[in-house]
């Protein structure tokens, strides 16, 4: 029996995964999280054989989450499951440790598939997640301005061009709005630019934001 963490905020979320994990009867889910911290408080107390991680909870970043994560248990596989496209932060989960990331859209029948294949030791990525992982190490010298911001800043910029506000920003983040306009000058001066509408047009044009 695989002993599995689901984590997601969305209690209706980790809901439908326990439905769809039903037909797969070798998985039980031994516990459930629904911020960054209660996932570390957990892990620490019992860690789980496997880890279906949400990459946006409140608190720290799933970057941040599977950093640490994979710093104090190096063989927790970790399977990201995300709202955000792929090209948008599965090449950083990648980078940051996790074995494998799968998009929401795409979790009802892909889910099991790749829970079973990181469980034994595989790694889940998309053929267009591998290409983007051996572009980026083979053109490093010709890197784009967004490439260049750490994660956090990364997430931070991906909240500004969804059009969030600094305030709302902190209080998702849990900063100060001090620290989170901090991070906003740093992410326009790594890019060269000097307004969030520039920002909104560079991630339009790079498609790393959502039209809706």
């Amino acid at each position: 029996m695989i002993r599995l963490m689901l984590a997601d905020d969305h209690s209706i979320v980790r809901t439908g995964l326990k439905q769809v994990l039903s037909d797969a009867p070798e998985f039980t889910v031994c516990a459930e999280a629904a911020t960054g911290d209660e996932v570390i408080t957990q892990v620490r107390q019992a860690p789980p054989d496997l880890l279906l991680l949400d990459m946006s909870m409140p608190g720290r970043s799933g970057i941040e989450l599977i950093k640490q994560l994979k710093s104090e248990y190096p063989r927790l596989p970790i399977l990201v499951l995300s709202m955000h496209k792929e090209e948008q932060y599965a090449v950083r989960a990648i980078k940051a440790g996790a074995a494998g990331y799968l998009t929401k859209e795409h979790a009802g029948e892909e889910l099991i598939g790749a829970l079973r294949k990181v469980a034994g030791g595989g790694v889940f990525i998309s053929p267009a997640v591998a290409e983007r992982l051996a572009l980026e190490y083979s053109a490093r010298h010709n890197e784009l301005p967004h490439t260049t911001l750490s994660d956090r800043e990364y997430q931070i910029f991906q909240m500004i061009v969804a059009g969030a506000t600094i305030t709302a920003i902190s209080e998702r983040l849990s900063l100060s709005v001090k620290t989170v306009s901090t991070h906003k000058s740093r992410i326009l001066q790594k890019m060269g630019m000097s307004s969030s509408a520039e920002l909104i047009h560079y991630a339009i044009e790079h498609q790393l934001v959502e039209l809706r």
